[in-house]
């Protein structure tokens, strides 16, 4: 839809992708379901050998630092394989970097004004509304390198998302303070 049907309605030219499930399937299972399965062995086998207080005490502690190296180290990679073109194609960058920073702040507002219409209390609201904002990037970025390969469009764009998610969801974390302040205050 987002690559066929859409850009004609806007006067750009649409393109025919063949990508069949199987191709998205193998890459969500190689990046997604390899990790979790390793995690869940690992917590299965040693909160059983170790113990559960054992587990969260001393290796999570250990092992939580590997999860950030490994995001930072990926968003390392695809931006200096991408840096060329970002920085050699500014217009394409800010026509991907708008509707993406529509949609965080649109996705943030709506969810926070929901989260309050129900009744929620301020952590539960705004943790909704961060949760609906964000965008799962490192999924898309596997997606894109996988079935379109490293060169293409769809990695270029998979990689512009955190360049736009980060800072407009640090601006939002203010917005969600003066909302607890303003919505949520206590009496």
């Amino acid at each position: 839809m987002f690559i066929t049907i859409l850009p004609p309605l806007f006067g750009l030219k649409g393109s025919m992708v063949q990508v069949g499930i199987s191709q998205i399937a193998r890459s969500v299972l190689i990046y997604l379901g390899i990790p979790f399965a390793a995690g869940m062995l690992t917590r299965l086998t040693l909160v059983k050998a170790k113990g559960k207080e054992w587990y969260h005490r001393e290796f999570i502690p250990r092992i939580s630092p590997i999860t950030l190296i490994a995001l930072l180290f990926t968003i390392l990679v695809m931006f200096s394989l991408k840096g060329n073109l970002i920085v050699r194609l500014p217009l394409d960058v800010v026509r991907i970097a708008i509707p993406l920073l529509i949609y965080f702040v649109v996705m943030f507002l709506v969810s926070f004004y929901m989260g309050r219409k129900i009744g929620a209390d301020y952590s539960k609201t705004a943790t909704l509304s961060f949760t609906s904002a964000s965008n799962n990037f490192e999924l898309a970025i596997a997606v894109a390198v996988a079935v379109f390969g490293i060169n293409s469009g769809a990695a270029f764009a998979a990689v512009i998302g955190p360049l736009v998610e980060v800072p407009v969801l640090i601006g939002l974390v203010s917005v969600s303070l003066w909302f607890q302040r303003r919505y949520f205050a206590v009496a």
